[in-house]
């Protein structure tokens, strides 16, 4: 079973996170900040990854140290849960409409953090949440995962699909490069035997 529980306390968040990389989709989000349990609601339906979030964070200065330490845990946990990496297909990517948005994503489970994010969204604000702190969530995510993960908008004007589309990409992407290959289950997808 690929799962992990991950544990993080600082002075700004408390954070209790687990995943199940083999779920249905289910999840149990509670950030304190409504949009983002949203966009991971989504993230877990739409990559079939079983996902449990407690978060009690520092929202009274503003929502950055909540959103970015979010990111980091689940970056952690899905590490975790790879294991050793063996049988994954490794690469997976996702064009994805919402509504009149267009979003790219492409993930390679390289060993290596990092995130090429080029996603422009109209306004600065969805409700109360910042749409630049979904550039921060995905490259603390991508960091903490030692995942490579490029993000790129095609088209889109509302800010609420850019950002939904953009969580819904990922996690289709992530699906697919987390997915066994049966007939290469013992094999590590790298010529260098390691990722």
């Amino acid at each position: 079973m690929r799962k992990s529980e991950i544990s993080r306390k600082t002075s700004e968040t408390d954070i209790n996170l687990s995943i199940d990389l083999d779920g249905k989709g289910s999840s149990k989000i509670n950030t304190g900040i409504g949009f983002l349990d949203h966009m991971l609601t989504l993230f877990a339906k739409h990559g079939r990854f079983d996902l449990n979030i407690k978060c009690k964070g520092d929202t009274n200065v503003d929502f950055h140290h909540t959103v970015e330490d979010t990111g980091i845990c689940l970056g952690k946990a899905v590490k975790d849960a790879l294991g050793s990496k063996k049988g994954i297909i490794r690469y997976g990517s996702m064009l994805l409409p919402m509504d009149e948005a267009l979003i790219i994503s492409a993930v390679d489970i390289s060993g290596r953090g990092m995130l090429v994010y080029d996603i422009d969204i109209a306004s600065e604000k969805v409700g109360d949440f910042d749409t630049e702190l979904a550039e921060e969530f995905f490259r603390a995510f991508a960091q903490n995962a030692e995942i490579t993960l490029h993000m790129r908008k095609i088209s889109g004007k509302n800010s609420h699909h850019i950002v939904e589309g953009a969580f819904k990409s990922v996690a289709h992407s992530l699906m697919m490069a987390v997915k066994i290959d049966e007939n290469f289950k013992d094999e590590i997808p790298s010529t260098k035997g390691v990722l």
